[in-house]
């Protein structure tokens, strides 16, 4: 069992910026993919964005060309850079672990991916942290 601890989550004015980080007791060797999820009470856990072993991304269509996620195997940690928060960015965010032995994704355009979510494919999640963004 993989232990996921997030950190860094807070609370901005619209147009801020935060940066989340997953920190992992390991993460799995071989073919994996990792992820970021996000819910709002009283709405669905919803995917956010996720990278794989050959640091492919993929990110849902509301936070596209905003957030970025990556990965430091050094570190065994998970980053998710939010720029240009919005309101609706408001929600507990969570990270998510061994969804391999590849991410769930849909091809948008000639270059971009947007990631599925499918939480059923992953085993491991974090406890969560909160973002709260202000108008």
């Amino acid at each position: 069992q993989v232990r996921l601890v997030e950190s860094g989550g807070g609370s901005v004015q619209s147009g801020g910026s935060l940066r989340l980080s997953c920190t992992a007791s390991a993460f799995t060797s071989g073919t994996f993919c990792l992820a970021w999820f996000r819910q709002d009470p009283g709405r669905e856990r919803e995917g956010v964005a996720s990278i794989d072993t050959y640091a492919r991304t993929s990110y849902a269509d509301s936070v596209r060309g905003r957030f970025t996620i990556s990965l430091d195997n050094a570190k065994n940690t998970l980053y998710l850079q939010m720029n240009s928060l919005k309101p609706e960015d408001t929600a507990m965010y969570y990270c998510a672990a061994d969804g391999g032995p590849a991410c769930s994704r849909a091809r948008v355009g000639n270059t971009d991916y947007r990631f599925l979510g499918v939480e059923d494919d992953f085993p491991n999640w974090g406890q969560g942290t909160q973002v709260t963004v202000s108008a």
